[in-house]
């Protein structure tokens, strides 16, 4: 401090120009009040936190009114008390409010998984589907060949296996080929959509995960972790070292 120290009063003027306008928050003045013990004294007094009160919990209906209990109960404590408990209601709900929204996100990948699930389920009916008809069609066409070599002269032996190919068969050959060629057309548009549509799920599925690493994300936390993990590993390096 210098030989002339400011007044007190003055002090005050500078704190509650820098609540008022210069948008001063409750970390900025905690961080006065450490400075030394005069300003830890200003700082703690009821007009500067009722400023902070005014701008960061600015007062509802409920607060607003003289007869409630709750008001003549925050009369009695001092306005830094009454931030302070303010402040960790409003801590509190930030945090319901944090774990619902990664309920939620939680929810759409759980709700992804199960798309995915019965997209592959769908995708290997259609598969199996596609390749009994595949297998059908080609079997019709091998008994359309067959039919159309009866009109041509063959040997008794092949014309006889030929027509017995052909009688086997009750329904149209015509008629079946291109009912089975339009299956088979349905089937691979059907491969096509759902292929495009389990791609683009998998690519969402993929975006809400990483959103939700970004919403579980704490540096202090994580760096934690990291600490704790990095001790592990020393502590069974020296166990190893000194069992050696």
């Amino acid at each position: 401090m210098s030989d002339l120290p400011l007044p007190d009063e003055l002090w005050r003027q500078i704190l509650e120009f820098g609540i008022g306008n210069s948008k001063f928050t409750y970390k900025d003045l905690c961080s006065v009040s450490i400075s030394c013990k005069r300003l830890h004294l200003l700082s703690g007094e009821d007009s500067l936190w009722s400023h902070l009160i005014s701008s960061d919990f600015p007062p509802t209906p409920q607060h607003q009114n003289p007869n409630n209990a709750n008001h003549h109960r925050s009369t009695l404590s001092s306005a830094k008390s009454i931030y302070k408990i303010r402040f960790e209601r409003e801590k509190e709900r930030m945090r319901a409010a944090h774990r619902r929204v990664v309920f939620r996100k939680e929810s759409e990948i759980m709700e992804r998984d199960r798309k995915i699930r019965a997209m592959e389920t769908r995708l290997l009916k259609e598969n199996e589907r596609m390749r009994d008809t595949s297998t059908e069609l080609s079997n019709l066409q091998k008994v359309r060949q067959a039919s159309v070599a009866l009109k041509v002269w063959q040997p008794h032996l092949v014309r006889s296996r030929q027509k017995q190919i052909v009688e086997q068969n009750v329904v149209s050959v015509e008629s079946r080929v291109n009912s089975l060629e339009m299956d088979l057309k349905l089937s691979k548009q059907q491969i096509a959509g759902l292929t495009q549509a389990y791609r683009n799920e998998k690519q969402m599925r993929k975006r809400a995960l990483e959103e939700l690493e970004s919403m579980k994300y704490h540096p202090l936390r994580d760096y934690k972790e990291c600490n704790k993990k990095r001790n592990k590993l020393k502590t069974n390096e020296n166990r190893k070292a000194f069992s050696c």
